[in-house]
């Protein structure tokens, strides 16, 4: 494994601007580490910038859905793409935020085993089906997801994010982004 975060020679803007490093300085504090995904988009600030704001307007921003609830539609989407860097990533954040480091392994391995609520797993089989095909998606797939409780606002989330993974995912994979080492150990129990 090489220092560089993915298989392509596109080194960090150096230095980089003092927002961006201010951002990186509170990654480091918060996660004891700058997340590879970060330190991979950074040889293009402005793409760095697009790519941070959408994660954290998903992922961080208000919404119906639970920041958990936002992490395993992440895990669900990456188990269905093979994503090792976000299978990694947010396994650890499922892990944490749950408390519970099973639900994570669950939700890699086989997500219709793990112990969630029916609302969560209408809201699973629906990201599944996003991610293997969107073209697909009926009324009767958001009309299931409103009958376990879900908004049209949650729905929006529940789609926006499951993009938004897909989307990673493939630049991840096709990158061969390495997640970074502290992932695997995280709130193992």
């Amino acid at each position: 494994m090489t220092n560089q975060p993915t298989a392509l020679d596109l080194p960090k803007v150096d230095p980089l601007p003092a927002q961006t490093q201010k951002y990186f300085d509170i990654c480091n504090e918060k996660l004891g580490m700058i997340p590879n995904v970060l330190q991979a988009h950074a040889f293009d600030i402005k793409k760095l910038d697009a790519f941070t704001a959408l994660y954290n307007d998903l992922m961080l921003a208000e919404s119906g859905l639970t920041k958990l609830e936002r992490e395993m539609i992440a895990v669900v989407v990456s188990a269905t793409n093979s994503c090792f860097y976000c299978l990694t990533a947010h396994g650890a954040a499922v892990r944490q935020l749950s408390g519970d480091p099973v639900l994570g392994e669950q939700l890699v391995m086989n997500w219709r085993i793990a112990n969630v609520t029916d609302q969560q797993s209408a809201m699973l089989h629906f990201a599944e089906k996003v991610t293997l095909s969107s073209s697909k998606i009926e009324e009767s797939d958001r009309q299931d997801l409103r009958n376990n409780g879900l908004s049209d606002r949650d729905i929006w989330d529940v789609i926006n994010v499951t993009a938004f993974f897909n989307m990673s995912n493939r630049v991840a994979s096709a990158t061969a982004m390495q997640p970074n080492a502290e992932y695997h150990s995280q709130a193992r129990g």
